[in-house]
């Protein structure tokens, strides 16, 4: 299975570097020269690329891999995932911590234990981390944040939500 690691946001210059949108809490690591990284591009297909160099610049890491030269292939690339598989991922060391594909698939349920619903996948945005649930058919997008949702319990397949007034219902 695939995880998400970073987003290719756009090109970089003329030499075919790219900026990324880093979905990882170790870019280090994961970008680290010399390592391979699958890319799954926006029509769907896969590419296998190597990272050549990796640097920070402005808020983003730019990234250039061996395969890609020119400005013109580095635009083929926009919007492309790069994945790493998640066996290759180290456990996180922190019992509050997760990596997204542990959490997709999760029973979501209240405090009593009503079943509400599943995880579908972690949102990151600007603003922070929500899980996308399944709630009846219907999406529903949950702040994951402590103060809703106090316990996530990985081993026992589910988190728990406690959601303020009008958070699960419809609109």
């Amino acid at each position: 299975m695939d995880v998400v690691v970073g987003r290719i946001a756009k090109a970089h210059g003329i030499r075919g570097e790219l900026a990324v949108d880093v979905r990882t809490d170790s870019p280090k690591e994961r970008f680290k020269v010399g390592s391979a990284i699958t890319t799954k591009l926006r029509d769907g297909s896969k590419r296998e690329l190597t990272i050549a160099a990796a640097r920070e610049h402005s808020g983003r890491l730019l990234v250039r891999f061996d395969e890609v030269l020119t400005r013109d292939v580095a635009e083929t690339l926009r919007g492309a995932l790069l994945l790493v598989d998640t066996a290759s991922l180290p456990p996180t060391g922190d019992p509050d911590e997760f990596h997204d594909h542990e959490l997709a698939g999760l029973r979501a349920e209240l405090l009593d234990g009503t079943v509400v619903g599943k995880v579908i996948e972690v949102v990151h945005s600007p603003a922070g981390e929500l899980l996308e649930l399944d709630v009846d058919g219907r999406e529903v997008l949950v702040p994951f944040v402590h103060a809703i949702v106090p316990t996530v319990d990985v081993a026992g397949g589910r988190v728990v939500l406690d959601p303020p007034e009008g958070l699960l219902d419809e609109d």
